[in-house]
């Protein structure tokens, strides 16, 4: 079977990571296609991962809608040539629309409920959807299935990851002291527009209230000032998650990274005027604390609070949340496979 993998997104490397090597174990002939935007390429080559990049992140609506005019395209070249039984992504904009020219089933994963153009753009002509149980945004009528845990349970789940600490110690972990990870968003995705990050005058006092007490680490997607960047994580790419299993607490912009905090058994602190159903599920069990209005007094106090919790209760409600979760790479095998059908000879095969 050939199976196409859009991937747009350093988080889509890991959620399909697992998945990919599954499929190519069994036989199917995997292809995977990418998109320039921040680690993406340097975490699929880290992983050894064949890819063919069709595209450059846009940044702003305008950008954003040529670079997915170029992708289609792009998509549909390498999709013809290619010809796969099925496409998935998380999010799946591209793969909806190429699936539905070529005829071809197209699989998405999705996560995040407030992504209108994202929504009007994919859910008419995907084939089939899968989202958390707890997502509580837009679906595709009669073609949604969902499923128990999030997108972090494809990589993170301990079956399928274990932090060493020597791989954390090479990554910049500093010892003898509190490490404290901070994740800095781009703001230009299609989910972000409207949005924007941290004051640069906030960023720079609550680091230094941070580097007060132990070690600062900075992962941004955008470039970081003279000021911060010594604060600059430089690890590789593929160890991130290595440290931040082993820092007191995770501070930032980046919903998917403040789930995989808590994965990992590390506090996180949302920073951000957004929410995701992940987070929302996250806080009501204890397990994660929002900052919607990003001053320095409260993430001041939020940090506090994250780190003065009790380490046993913290364990009994991890232990609870993750009870009755799957290892997700499992069920995005099958759901996949599951979604090829014979080929009717319609479309443009």
């Amino acid at each position: 079977m050939k199976i196409l993998v859009d991937i747009v997104h350093p988080a889509d490397v890991l959620f399909f990571l697992n998945p990919i090597r599954r499929w190519q174990q069994g036989g199917h002939w995997v292809s995977v296609v990418s998109r320039r935007k921040d680690v993406t390429e340097q975490l699929l080559e880290a992983f050894a991962v064949e890819h063919r990049t069709i595209s450059n992140a846009g940044t702003g609506l305008f950008s954003l809608g040529v670079e997915l005019l170029r992708r289609d395209i792009a998509l549909l070249g390498f999709a013809r040539q290619f010809r796969p039984d099925v496409m998935v992504g998380f999010g799946g904009v591209a793969i909806s629309h190429v699936g539905k020219l070529m005829g071809v089933p197209s699989v998405s994963f999705y996560d995040t409920e407030r992504a209108p153009l994202q929504h009007r753009l994919t859910l008419p002509l995907i084939s089939h959807l899968h989202v958390p149980a707890s997502y509580d945004g837009p679906i595709a009528r009669n073609r949604t299935s969902r499923f128990p845990g999030t997108k972090d349970f494809s990589y993170l789940h301990p079956d399928n990851f274990a932090p060493v600490r020597s791989i954390a110690e090479a990554a910049g972990l500093a010892t003898g002291c509190p490490n404290y990870f901070i994740r800095l968003v781009g703001w230009q995705a299609n989910h972000d527009i409207g949005y924007a990050g941290w004051s640069e005058a906030t960023l720079v006092r609550f680091v230094d209230h941070l580097g007060a007490r132990g070690r600062v680490h900075i992962s941004s997607e955008l470039p970081l000032t003279a000021a911060l960047d010594q604060y600059r994580y430089r690890g590789r790419v593929e160890h991130v998650h290595h440290l931040l299993a082993y820092c007191a607490a995770y501070i930032g912009e980046s919903a998917t990274m403040a789930g995989e905090a808590a994965l990992l058994g590390v506090p996180p602190v949302y920073a951000a005027d957004d929410r995701r159903c992940y987070t929302d599920e996250l806080a009501a069990q204890g397990l994660l604390w929002k900052v919607p209005r990003v001053e320095y007094p409260a993430l001041c106090d939020a940090v506090h609070a994250a780190e003065a919790l009790d380490e046993a209760l913290w364990s009994r409600r991890l232990s609870a949340y993750m009870a009755g979760k799957i290892n997700l790479a499992d069920y995005v095998v099958q759901a996949v496979l599951g979604q090829v059908r014979p080929h009717t000879g319609t479309g443009m095969r």
